[in-house]
């Protein structure tokens, strides 16, 4: 998911009981070799940005009885995309096409797009009464869940036609990814859910934490080599988690991309909800 505008604000269960620890407190310069792909889209802007992401270190921070790494990122490369999609999930499909869920009240779609042009091949629009949010591709089938909803549905790939409609066991849709046998779910908490796909029941329930503080609004999620990765909503930051155990495998840390963004003249709106130097929602 990208921004959320004004639409997601804590609540009292949401509400900081602790200060937070902010990884981004050290900013530093990181010297990239190797490289993940990372499709990333922050909007309102026109623009797909592709980053790698660094596989070596720069430094270290402690974590309860191991060490955390902090990874930086460089911009690979930028494709065209429409500015009025507020995105939500995003899917790279292969064949240069992306899957995109997008949200906001009677404008909610779901879309085939094309990469190299931006080009919207294929969009399915949801009823007015629908938010969507995050989207995952899993063999031949879409799976999106939807804001302040326990409502999900699935959509074939080649025509994006409604195949089903379910309800899952989180507390809220917010993202959804997959590692070809089950489904990962995030509902805006620190829980990170284990969903099988066939009947859409959480089989497992893991609470995200770092220092032994909770990692509030696990965001967007994708399954990349093994690891879960989830940016925390309204900040800069990315967490790399294990899906095996729930520890914390490192940060990824992207501020120096919003200021890069804003200088080269993309209008990243404060009203978009993504306040990107905000401190991590950790507690």
């Amino acid at each position: 998911m990208a921004s959320k505008s004004s639409k997601k604000k804590p609540n009292s269960k949401r509400s900081n009981s602790k200060p937070a620890y902010s990884p981004m407190a050290s900013p530093k310069h990181f010297h990239l070799k190797r490289f993940f792909i990372l499709i990333s889209i922050m909007l309102p802007v026109c623009v797909i940005v592709v980053l790698g992401v660094s596989s070596n270190t720069s430094y270290k921070i402690s974590s309860d009885h191991h060490s955390v790494k902090i990874y930086g990122f460089e911009l690979v490369n930028e494709f065209p995309h429409d500015p009025r999609a507020f995105t939500q999930g995003l899917v790279y499909a292969g064949n240069e096409s992306l899957y995109e869920s997008t949200g906001l009240y009677k404008q909610s779609t779901v879309r085939r797009v094309a990469i190299q042009t931006g080009k919207v091949e294929v969009l399915h629009k949801m009823p007015d009464s629908f938010f969507g949010e995050g989207l995952t591709l899993l063999g031949e089938r879409l799976f999106q869940v939807t804001w302040l909803t326990k409502i999900g549905f699935i959509y074939d790939t080649k025509n994006l036609q409604k195949l089903d409609r379910f309800t899952h066991q989180m507390e809220d849709g917010w993202g959804l990814a997959t590692d070809g046998k089950i489904l990962y779910g995030s509902d805006g908490t620190s829980t990170l859910y284990q969903i099988d796909p066939q009947t859409l029941k959480a089989t497992r329930k893991q609470v995200i934490q770092f220092n032994g503080r909770e990692v509030r609004y696990l965001n967007e999620l994708e399954y990349i080599n093994g690891e879960i990765w989830a940016n925390v909503w309204q900040t800069d930051c990315i967490a790399r988690i294990s899906p095996k155990d729930g520890r914390m495998l490192g940060w990824i840390l992207l501020p120096t991309l919003r200021q890069g963004l804003i200088a080269a003249g993309y209008n990243l709106l404060e009203n978009s909800g993504q306040s990107f130097m905000r401190s991590s929602y950790i507690q």
